[in-house]
């Protein structure tokens, strides 16, 4: 069961008419683009409250949605939008809380219909503990005329230690044994060093990360000495480890430019990804992102239910939709 939901900011009691109306609109929306499911709105007085009455409430009994899609703020940048990184990770940490998967989608108004065939490969970039998901989705994906004639294509990234053979072998009886065909590829993080230097603009986006970073950082510690308090960011204390910094957005660039390497042709990339680092400021996230999707067109995200730590490290495993893109 899939429920497609919006969220509009206001008062209830003002907005009870506008949101009837915004239903319909929705329904017939999703009955143009021929999906099932049904249409829901929820009237809060801002996102992050609506959507938290959302995964608390939304379904019938025991049957939940236990999914979150959303769609990848490209436009979080504009000045007027300068809460999107504080109410988008923060959705992101509600829907850990809420122990749901998290699916993120960049290029969603460029996503094939059923009459635009796609004859690439999907491509898996398996780095944490949500691969299952990801292999299940790819799996549907193939079940739609679009994306038929599509070959899947694994890519394992592993650090530095790791046995590219022995991995590599696991997952092929992984798939052997959830009886799926997919053409595996492991690749070493640090094939990066090896293998040339990162792609032109990939090495752009990341000096102009560095430098935004710089100067958010340099904005807090202002704000920090001026008022006399600790860091605070998004409205708490915020710890930030420079260096440890530098090798997330590093490690970014790193994954963004393997993914251009190999993926750049690709129908689609489903990549798996850590949630949010804890203390973190949310602006650095979505950074982080930013320079992870760089020159990507369409991609599907996936974010693990625990807390991991970069450098990101393959490992196997098993394993409502806000739009920040509209006015409301």
């Amino acid at each position: 069961m899939s429920i497609f939901v919006s969220i509009l900011d206001g008062d209830y009691h003002e907005c009870a008419e506008d949101a009837k109306t915004a239903c319909k609109q929705l329904s017939t929306y999703i009955n143009y683009k021929n999906c099932e499911g049904v249409a829901e709105i929820v009237v809060a007085p801002n996102m992050s409250e609506g959507f938290r009455g959302i995964i608390q409430t939304m379904g019938l009994g025991n049957l939940k949605p236990n999914i979150v899609v959303m769609r990848y703020p490209e436009i979080w940048r504009r000045e007027n939008l300068t809460e999107i990184p504080k109410t988008f990770v923060g959705i992101i940490n509600d829907c850990i809380v809420a122990n749901k998967a998290v699916v993120i989608v960049k290029g969603l108004d460029e996503w094939p219909n059923e009459y635009q065939k796609q004859y690439g490969t999907i491509d898996l970039y398996w780095i944490v503990r949500d691969g299952g998901l990801m292999l299940l989705l790819s799996q549907l994906l193939l079940t739609k005329d679009s994306f038929e004639s599509c070959k899947i294509q694994v890519f394992c990234i592993a650090e530095e230690d790791a046995d590219a053979e022995v991995l590599k072998a696991d997952v092929r009886k992984f798939l052997y044994d959830l009886r799926m065909q997919a053409e595996v590829f492991v690749i070493p993080i640090s094939s990066q060093e090896n293998g040339g230097s990162p792609q032109d603009e990939s090495m752009d986006a990341f000096k102009g990360a560095q430098q935004r970073i710089d100067d958010y950082l340099n904005k807090m510690k202002e704000a920090a000495r001026k008022d006399g308090t600790p860091l605070m960011a998004d409205g708490r204390r915020a710890v930030v480890n420079e260096q440890q910094v530098e090798k997330f957005l590093f490690t970014t660039l790193k994954l963004n430019s393997i993914m251009l390497r190999y993926s750049r042709m690709a129908a689609v990339v489903l990549v798996s990804l850590p949630p949010p680092p804890l203390n973190h400021p949310a602006y650095f996230y979505m950074e982080y992102m930013d320079m992870l999707l760089e020159n990507m067109p369409r991609i599907l995200i996936f974010t693990c239910s625990a807390h991991s730590l970069y450098p990101f490290s393959c490992s196997r495993g098993s394993s409502v939709s806000p739009d920040y893109n509209r006015k409301n």
